[in-house]
């Protein structure tokens, strides 16, 4: 199911309250993602009529199955650009973090998983993988130095 990169947003900030607190609530989402409690109840309005929550009158969130599917494959596209981005890019977690979430909406699954690859081909054991993805990093440094 195609949801908008807002929609997927609610999705991962629901999925990721609902794993330490079970269920969320209208004010968690909104401090989560900084916005207002309004914004949150018309977002939820639309996942609901799409089927990808479940909310009580007023009251607490859920996923369902096929939300929570999507929420995970969400938050699985995240964790994969952000590592990538720190490990190989060498940017830094916030920077990384942010970037994330913007690719995260657009990139295809299939171009996610080449840079996963190519993330895991770098970390192999290989000496000259190895030395390849430090010699990047250094690279990094050094042509970054130049432009600043």
């Amino acid at each position: 199911m195609k949801v908008s990169a807002s929609l997927e947003d609610y999705l991962e900030a629901i999925y990721e309250i609902c794993q330490s607190q079970s269920v969320a609530r209208v004010k968690d989402i909104s401090h989560r993602l900084g916005v207002t409690n309004a914004s949150v109840v018309g977002a939820l309005r639309q996942l609901r009529e799409k089927g990808l929550i479940e909310q009580e009158r007023y009251g607490y969130v859920k996923l369902t199955q096929k939300g929570k599917a999507l929420a995970k494959d969400v938050c699985g596209r995240h964790k994969a650009l952000s590592g990538f981005f720190q490990e190989v890019l060498g940017l830094g977690k916030k920077t990384a973090e942010e970037d994330a979430c913007k690719a995260e909406h657009s990139l295809s699954w299939e171009t996610i998983e080449r840079l996963i690859l190519l993330q895991n081909f770098l970390k192999k054991k290989p000496q000259k993988c190895e030395d390849l993805l430090g010699e990047f990093q250094e690279y990094i440094k050094e042509k970054t130095k130049v432009q600043k």
